[in-house]
């Protein structure tokens, strides 16, 4: 059975492809509203048109819109055309529009019915037309475009000049003034010519229009000329006077009369353009506010009102509400109607179809697959197959996407005004392509573009065109049915369609044109086809899409492919594609211990480093298919032993390669040509802008798989990781090549950090003591960096830690900053390093242990902190050290370090120098045995306090350890000494002796001097500790007999005092003030009596005898001058009388001389109180016969004559 054998109507017959708004012949409207199939939506459309269209009829309403959406080829206008002949009720035929849908039982529900009659039967202008068509070349940038092409068409439908807006005023007042008929005929008569002729030629016209009119006498010339000179100008009309214009037409009408402008590619028209917009809500506003629901505005778009009026971004909101009736078409509607009018089958063909699809369903699932992950629709079973066959499914909706894309993209601008190819005359010509083939045959999708080539532009059409004229692409010369040419035509069908996915088994699928077609094979036609039309730059490959190139397109495209670029750049941008965006690990983090040891790794592509300046120790090397440097299996394996790097191969496959070429060659082409020269592509370089993203994707896709699959060397063999993901495989392998290179990175068995080495200085004896016991800690590293530096110490040189960390950070052993710092604390704690910071030895003796611990850990000592191995003191030397320090100081110290054994023992002379200090001032007050002892453990204290170097404390120590034994033993009683009773009996017996020696010359007594000479025995010895004891018995004795001899000695003394004492009083009692000076004379001599009485020192004893006599020789001499001073006093007033009384005689007239004679005279003598002993000059006198005495008396009368010499009188005092 052929295929056009299979349909219930002929598929030959004629069904208009393009339907035009406005525009159709009766026959083919009959056989439109005949064939016209009303879907189960299209049921509901009708119903809620006509429903509220039926207000407008039975009453008022300012709903009067109606906007019908759907794709392109929907049947948008094809369902505006039908509610034209129904609303304009003509007879088509032989019966109205109406009666189509009531004969044919087209709608089900009878109350539809009743209002598409009632809709049928209002008197109606309908007025159907394009409003791209109607609209002036110009139009759109006027404002109010829309208002002027509803007037246009307005005019029009009355039979007025729609052309020229003040010719059709005209003929409206003309007619309304009963003159129309008039004109035309006095025009017909003074021109010649028929007025609906050359009404559109007014300018040229203009003298019949005026004679027209003057000859009707509906105007003067004058005002006649007036007319056709304003009748030149632009016409402005408002929204609102159109509106009013209508109102006025349908009143004048009367009956109810309805104006229903029909409105195609309303959206088309509008666009982005919001003030087009705007004035299609004003204009659908004024009408309804006008017109009340008896003119309606009923449109056709792509988009529904909604997501149009969002897009413009203004507030639409009027508009929406306007236009409350919203009719949407679906492509299920187009379906059920390309079914039922094209693909609807007889029975024997349905019964046939359904067994073939029984038979082969297996078959036709496998051949037509897609894989792109859109939903594709096929044969949902036997009755599927059987309506739709020989299309698929899937077609529907592809082709609907296909259309939109075209108008969008490819369709020229004349078929894009004149109307939409609908969907039904492209699914009816590709069915008709077929209609000689037996049942088996399928419509492939190329074969829709037959149907569509004469709506395309030349851009893509020529494209078809040429490429029969290619004797590669058509080497046989054929006009059509050329494979690599209908591989052409489909992948132009999809360009622009996001449904689908150009890849080479969708593109098989969509060329399939039998169910018993081999699928294998018909991909291998269209893989040799594709590489044919690459070659010929008609069809560009990105990634693994396939896509047509338009004339502009393949031109720039050869522009692209000229450019340069060499293996050198693609490589570099492999190198950044796999380090910055698939593989992005900067360091690989070995598990142990937290991620502490990260290591960073050399990154390379062939042979080309990624980035410059790479000195780690381990590298990552990823091999490409271009790689020159030998690939078979030995070269590998000893690349990878040899050059302590992870070899990743990628496998041969260098499509990353040329998606990555590709796009660096866009990206130049791009770069290094200008936007002056790519202006009139700016499309075109946007897209490639595009693809340009796409081939990155793509490449990075494929390089990801491609190093999934890689092949991977480490340490000279294939490693076969447990990971799947890139970053794991390689991750594992670096982890198998650090283990390998730094292999000594296992001798770190404890995290240790500033932390520990704070705990360890900051420890005391007893934690050092517990920190010996974990020694073993990081042994191994311990012995390996102590090692290191004694190397470079026997070859007389220091080593810096930045040298420590240079050799111990990098492989084999990887430490980090906090191992090496450690590990040097450590040793230098243990006494096995000596430090030197700027030329000086620090130590823990000289250096406090934050510093120690800033000289290891900080940057800014890492080159001036200079170690050694340091000399380790004898055990002999230690041994004695201790021994002193416990026969010294008590302590035997229990640190094991040198350093703390000299620190400790230097802190404990410190403790023993400030003891001897604070005894030392004690020495000021008296001789106290002991002081030879403390300056020489001062010395031997300070000696070693001052000493440095360990070695030579040690050294010191030792050589001079008797003197610390004998310092040790002296030193204890003299502690003892100052620290108890013995200091107290020292200090008395010393005061007893001072006494003894102070008193000594007036002291005669053997028992005195012998007990003063045994305890000065004792004071005077440089040990006398043991004596002590017997100093208290022998200052008991010497206070007894000390006190007999003052006792002895103070009776002469006292009664010398109470001499001296009366011999004032008896003075003082001849005298006038002897009761004013009694009491103090008294409490002078009782001073010195109880002095004397009080006094223990004999010396001082007879001194108050002397005080006595010099207070005796003083008050008398008081008295004296008291004496003369009363006498003086006396005569003064003696003399004053005899003046007086003389004054008072010579006033009396008595003689001056007699009164004068009468006063007493007194007579003052100067006295001087002198002692014998300053009289004799000596305290003593020798005689041994009278010429002995006669000098002493001889000079002792010299003397007191000459006294008496200046005195009248001496008294000399015994």
């Amino acid at each position: 059975m052929k295929i056009q054998e299979m349909f219930k109507k002929p598929i030959t017959r004629d069904i208009q492809g393009v339907v035009i708004a406005g525009q159709g012949e009766k026959t083919n409207i009959a056989t439109e509203l005949e064939e016209y199939v009303v879907t189960p939506e299209l049921q509901r459309h009708f119903a809620d048109f006509f429903s509220a269209y039926a207000k407008g009829i039975n009453g008022n309403t300012t709903k009067m819109g109606v906007w019908i959406s759907g794709f392109f080829g929907s049947g948008k206008s094809h369902l505006l055309k039908i509610l034209s002949y129904i609303l304009d009720n003509e007879v088509v035929g032989d019966k109205r529009a109406i009666d189509y849908f009531i004969d044919d039982k087209k709608i089900s529900d009878s109350m539809v019915l009743a209002d598409m009659q009632l809709a049928a039967n209002t008197p109606t202008d309908v007025i159907i037309f394009n409003i791209d068509a109607k609209s002036e070349s110009d139009g759109k940038s006027n404002k109010d475009a829309i208002v002027n092409v509803f007037l246009k068409v307005f005019n029009n439908s009355l039979g007025f000049c729609g052309a020229i807006p003040y010719i059709a005023d005209l003929e409206r007042r003309l007619t309304e003034d009963g003159k129309y008929e008039e004109f035309k005929a006095s025009y017909q008569k003074v021109t010649g010519h028929d007025w609906y002729e050359e009404r559109h030629e007014f300018l040229s016209k203009q003298d019949g229009v005026v004679d027209a009119l003057v000859d009707i006498g509906y105007m003067s010339e004058k005002a006649a000329w007036n007319w056709c000179d304003a009748a030149i100008g632009d016409y402005q009309i408002s929204i609102e006077d159109f509106a009013k214009r209508v109102k006025s037409y349908i009143d004048r009408m009367g009956n109810n009369h309805h104006v229903v402008f029909l409105v195609d590619e309303i959206g088309q028209y509008i666009g982005d353009d919001s003030k087009l917009m705007l004035n299609l809500q004003t204009v659908t506003e004024e009408l309804g506010r006008e017109c009340m629901g008896k003119a309606w505005v009923i449109v056709t778009s792509q988009q529904d009102i909604d997501s149009i009026t969002k897009v413009k971004g203004n507030d639409f909101s009027k508009i929406q509400g306007r236009f409350d009736t919203r009719l949407s078409l679906s492509s299920a509607n187009v379906d059920t109607v390309i079914k039922k009018r094209i693909l609807d089958k007889n029975e024997t063909a349905a019964q046939t179809l359904r067994l073939l699809y029984e038979q082969k369903a297996t078959i036709i699932k496998n051949l037509i697959v897609f894989n792109d992950g859109v939903e594709k629709k096929l044969y949902a079973n036997d009755r599927d197959f059987s309506e739709v066959y020989p299309f698929i499914p899937y077609q529907f909706n592809l082709l609907a996407s296909v259309l939109t894309s075209v108008r969008t993209h490819g369709a020229s601008g004349k078929h894009l005004s004149e109307g939409e190819r609908s969907m039904l005359a492209l699914f009816k010509e590709s069915a008709m392509a077929l209609k000689e083939k037996e049942v088996g045959a399928i419509v492939p999708f190329h074969c829709f573009y037959d149907a569509l080539e004469n709506f395309l532009d030349h851009s893509h059409r020529g494209v078809i065109t040429k490429a029969y004229d290619n004797s590669y692409i058509n080497p046989d010369h054929k006009e059509s049915d050329v494979f690599a040419i209908n591989v052409l035509k489909t992948l132009f069908m999809i360009k622009y369609v996001l449904e689908i996915e150009s890849n080479i088994d969708n593109i098989t699928s969509l060329m399939v044109e039998n169910i018993d077609d081999d699928r294998i094979a018909v991909k291998a036609k269209v893989e040799d086809a594709l590489k044919v039309l690459m070659r010929q730059m008609l069809v560009q490959k990105n990634g693994s899409l396939y896509v047509f190139l338009t004339d502009e397109e393949q031109e720039i495209n050869r522009e692209i492919d000229s450019q340069n670029v060499e293996m050198a750049e693609v490589i570099n941008k492999v190198s950044e594609m796999i380090y910055e965006d698939i593989f992005t690990d900067k360091k690989y983090r070995y598990p142990a211990f937290n991620g502490r040891y990260s290591f960073g790794f050399n990154q390379a592509v062939d042979d080309r480093p990624y980035k410059a300046n790479q000195s780690y120790d381990v590298g990552l090397r990823i091999l490409t298919p271009w790689y020159e440097g030998g690939n078979d299996e030995t070269t590998l394996r000893m690349m990878s032993g040899q050059g302590r790097e992870v070899l990743v191969v990628l496998p041969n496959d260098a499509a990353f390669l040329d998606e990555i070429r590709q796009y660096l060659k866009i990206e130049k082409f791009l770069r290094l040509n200008t936007s002056t020269q790519l202006a009139k592509y700016e499309t075109i370089k946007e897209a490639k802008r595009v693809e340009m993203r796409e081939r990155n994707a793509n490449a990075k896709l494929y390089l990801t798989e491609s190093l999934k699959d890689a092949t991977i060397y480490v340490n000279g063999d294939t490693v076969k990781t447990s990971a799947k993901e890139v970053t794991g495989r390689i991750n594992e392998a670096i982890g198998r090549l650090v283990q390998t290179v730094y292999n000594k990175l296992s001798y770190i068995d404890a995290a240790m950090g500033e932390a520990e080495i704070r705990k360890m200085f900051h420890s005391t004896n007893q934690l050092t003591l517990g920190l010996e016991t974990t020694s073993d800690a990081n042994a191994h590293a311990l012995d390996d960096v102590l090692a290191f530096i004694a190397q470079n110490s026997h070859m007389h040189m220091k080593t810096s830690m930045k040298t420590v960390k240079d050799r111990f950070m990098k492989a084999p052993y990887g430490f980090v900053e906090d191992d090496v710092h450690w590990l040097v604390a450590r040793l230098f704690k243990r006494g096995d390093l000596a430090f030197t910071v700027n030329g000086a030895s620090v130590n823990q003796n000289n250096k406090t242990e934050e510093e120690l611990i800033s000289f290891i850990t900080k940057k800014a000592f890492v080159e001036k902190l200079l170690m050694e191995e340091r000399i380790r003191v004898p055990e002999k030397d230690k041994k004695t050290v201790r021994d002193v320090m416990k026969e010294v100081f008590g302590t035997a110290g229990v640190a094991e370090d040198e350093d703390s054994i000299m620190k400790n023992f230097q802190r404990y002379a410190q403790n023993t120098i400030n003891e001897i200090l604070r005894l030392e001032p004690q020495y000021q007050r008296y001789a106290f045995p002991g002081k030879k002892v403390l300056d020489t453990g001062k010395r031997i204290m300070e000696s070693v306090i001052q000493i440095q170097s360990p070695i030579e404390f040690f050294s010191y120590v030792s050589k001079n350890r008797d003197d610390y034994y004998d310092f040790a033993e002296d030193f204890e009683p003299v502690k003892a000494f100052f620290g108890g009773e013995q200091l107290q009996i020292f200090t008395r017996a010393l005061v007893m002796l001072a006494i003894y020696d102070d008193s000594k010359t007036y002291i005669v007594d053997e028992e005195l001097e012998k007990i003063v000479a045994e305890m000065r025995l004792i004071t005077k010895q440089e040990k006398p500790y043991p004596n002590i004891p017997k100093l208290p018995e022998l200052r008991e004795e010497f206070m007894h007999a000390y006190t007999e001899i003052l006792q002895r000695e103070e009776k002469p003394v006292l009664n010398a005092i109470d001499q001296a004492q009366a011999r004032v009083t008896e003075v003082l009692n001849t005298k006038k003030y002897a009761a004013e000076k009694r009491s103090r004379y008294y409490d002078l001599f009782r001073e010195i009596r109880d002095g004397a009485e009080h006094c223990n020192n004999v010396s001082s004893l007879r001194s108050f005898a002397d005080k006595a006599d010099a207070l005796k020789i003083r008050l008398m001499n008081e008295m004296d001058a008291l004496d003369r001073q009363i006498a003086e006093k006396k005569a003064e007033e003696a003399r004053r009388a005899a003046e007086e009384a003389a004054r008072k005689a010579k006033e009396q007239g008595k003689p001056v001389d007699i009164v004068a004679e009468s006063p007493i005279k007194y007579d003052v003598k100067k006295t001087k109180n002198v002692t014998i002993k300053n009289m004799t000059h000596t305290s003593s006198w020798r005689l041994e016969n009278a010429e002995d005495i006669d000098k002493v008396l001889e000079a002792l009368r010299k003397t007191l004559l000459a006294e008496l010499e200046g005195n009248d009188i001496v008294n000399v005092e015994f």
